[in-house]
């Protein structure tokens, strides 16, 4: 994935905030990357449906009911 920096930074974040006694931020760095771990889950299956999907979908709909149809 492309997002996945994005947590490498949170983690780098988090470790600051934990040696420089900042443990509300620490943990509120936690939930911050599992809601980013989240999302960009999200992302990669609307994107991968997306390009799977409507290339199944589509083919099988027209395709399908064209040819039964009219044959």
């Amino acid at each position: 994935m492309r997002s996945d920096w994005i947590l490498d930074v949170l983690t780098d974040l988090k470790t600051f905030a934990t040696a420089n006694d900042l443990p509300v931020l620490a943990e509120q760095l936690d939930d911050t990357a599992i809601v980013a771990l989240a999302e960009i889950a999200a992302l990669h299956e609307r994107t991968q449906g997306t390009a799977h999907g409507s290339e199944h979908d589509g083919g099988g709909s027209f395709g399908g009911a064209g040819a039964g149809g009219h044959a």
